[in-house]
C-alpha cells in the first residue's frame, strides 16, 4: 500500500479500500488524523525517546493518572511496556512475583480458557489455547498452564449454574498452585471471537476471591470501547486484580501497552526484599507513544463514540444476521463494533481476500471467521459496503 486516510486504504495501484479491520483493531480513529498527528510532530520536536530508569517526564506521567482515573478505583499503579504481548507476560510476572514476595512460591501456575488468545510470546502462548494452530507448533515446550472451558453464555438470561462449572472444577483442584486467573472480558479475540455474557466474569470474580487467586483481565482487544463500554469489564461491574491494555491505546500510530494493576499487588512486590519489580522494556514509558495515546483518549472521549458504536452494532446486526439462514453458517455474533460470521468449515483465506479487494473493501479472515472490526468513525455508506460484499462473496461462494 501507498497510503491511508480516514477509512480508506490506498494500494500501490491506487486501489482504494474500505478498511474493516481498523489494522487489527487498534485505528479506531481511522487513518491519518491530523490531531494524532500533530500530538506526535509536537513532542518528535521535543524529544522522542529518553530511558525510563530514573527519569520520567510529563506524557508518561500525564497518560499513567489518565487510565487510573478512567480505569476501576483500585487499579492504581501502571506499568508501561511496548506490545499487547508485552503487557500479558509483564501481568502474568507480576502475579508470579507478588506471590513469591508472600512467600507462597508455589503460586506460580495459571488458570486460562480454551479458545483463549493473549499473545504470541512465550508465556502468553502457554495461557493461549493449547490446540490453537498458531501455537500448537510449540506445545512441547511451553509452560504447562491449566485450561477450563471456554465460557459458552452469551446472555445473563439464560445463566445457568452448570455455565460455571468447568472453571470451578479447575480453580477448586488447582488453587494453591495457581497464582492468577486469565481471562478476555466478554469477547474472546484472535482464539475465536466468541461473546459471552457478563455473568460468567461476575461468577470468576468470586471464585478467584473464595480461593485466594489473583485475577488479570486481558483487555488488549476490548478495551477503549469496542464492546460498546470504554473497558469490557465494565459490563460486568466487576475489577481485576491486574489489567492489560494495548491495541487502540494509540488509536493504531505506535506500538505501546500498559499493565495496570491494584496497590496490594504493587506494595506486596515493592515491601519485599527485591523491592522492585524484575522487568525494564527499553522503549517502556516511550514518550512519543504516551503523547499520541493521550491524545487518542482525548480524542475518543470528546466523540460521539458511544453512539457512533449503537450505530456499527445496529448495521451490523440488521446486515450480518440473514446471513445465518445460509446451511454453511454456523453462528453471526455481533457485539458494539464487531460483527463475525463463523462457517461451519474452514474457509479459503486466500481466494477471499482477493475478492473483498475486488469489492473495494479490506476484510481479512481467517480459519472459519469471517469478521470486522473497523474503526469508530465509519460512516453508513461505508459499513454498508463492507457488509454488502460478505453477503455477495459468502452467498456466491458458499451457499
Amino acid at each position: 500500500m501507498k497510503a491511508a486516510k480516514g477509512r480508506i486504504i490506498t494500494l500501490e495501484n491506487g486501489t482504494n479500500l474500505i478498511d474493516g479491520m481498523a489494522s487489527w483493531w487498534c485505528a479506531i480513529h481511522g487513518y491519518n488524523h491530523p490531531r494524532l498527528n500533530q500530538a506526535a510532530t509536537r513532542q518528535i520536536e521535543q524529544f522522542s525517546h529518553v530511558m525510563f530508569g530514573g527519569l520520567t517526564h510529563a506524557p508518561a506521567t500525564k497518560l499513567a493518572e489518565r487510565l487510573v482515573n478512567l480505569t476501576s478505583c483500585n487499579l492504581q499503579k501502571v506499568f508501561f511496556s511496548d506490545s499487547g504481548s508485552v503487557s500479558v507476560e509483564v501481568a502474568l510476572k507480576l502475579a508470579q512475583q507478588y506471590w513469591h514476595s508472600k512467600k507462597e512460591t508455589e503460586k506460580n501456575k495459571f488458570i486460562a480458557f480454551r479458545n483463549a488468545y493473549h499473545g504470541d510470546t512465550f508465556a502468553a502462548m502457554s495461557v493461549s489455547d493449547p490446540n490453537n494452530s498458531m501455537h500448537a507448533l510449540f506445545s512441547g515446550t511451553l509452560p504447562k498452564q491449566y485450561f477450563a472451558d471456554a465460557p459458552v453464555c452469551r446472555n445473563d438470561s439464560d445463566w445457568e449454574e452448570s455455565c460455571i462449572k468447568s472453571f470451578e472444577r479447575v480453580i477448586s483442584k488447582n488453587h494453591h498452585r495457581a497464582a492468577a486467573v486469565i481471562i478476555e472480558p466478554i469477547l474472546q479475540g484472535a482464539g475465536g471471537m466468541r461473546v459471552y455474557c457478563p455473568e460468567y466474569l461476575r461468577q470468576i470474580k468470586t471464585l478467584c476471591s473464595k480461593y485466594n487467586v489473583l485475577l488479570i483481565f486481558d483487555e488488549i482487544a476490548t478495551g477503549f470501547g469496542r464492546t460498546g463500554a470504554l473497558f469490557a469489564y465494565q459490563h460486568a461491574e466487576v475489577a481485576p486484580d491486574i489489567l492489560c491494555l494495548g491495541k487502540a491505546l494509540t488509536g493504531g500510530y505506535l506500538s505501546l501497552a500498559a499493565t495496570m494493576c491494584t496497590k496490594e499487588v504493587s506494595e506486596t512486590i515493592s515491601n519485599s526484599k527485591h523491592g522492585v519489580f524484575m522487568h525494564g522494556p527499553t522503549f517502556m514509558g516511550n514518550p512519543l507513544a504516551c503523547s499520541v495515546a493521550l491524545e487518542s483518549i482525548t480524542l475518543l472521549l470528546e466523540s460521539s463514540w458511544q453512539n457512533n458504536i449503537t450505530t456499527i452494532e445496529k448495521h451490523l446486526t440488521d446486515n450480518l444476521l440473514e446471513l445465518t439462514e445460509m446451511e454453511t453458517v454456523k453462528e453471526v455474533r455481533i457485539i458494539g463494533a464487531t460483527g463475525v460470521v463463523e462457517m461451519h468449515e474452514k474457509i479459503d483465506v486466500a481466494k477471499l481476500q482477493k475478492l473483498f479487494v475486488n469489492e473495494g473493501v479490506w476484510v481479512r479472515p481467517f480459519s472459519n471467521l469471517v469478521y470486522i472490526m473497523p474503526a469508530y468513525t465509519i460512516s453508513e455508506s461505508e459499513i454498508n459496503q463492507i457488509t454488502g460484499a460478505i453477503k455477495k462473496i459468502l452467498y456466491k461462494e458458499y451457499k
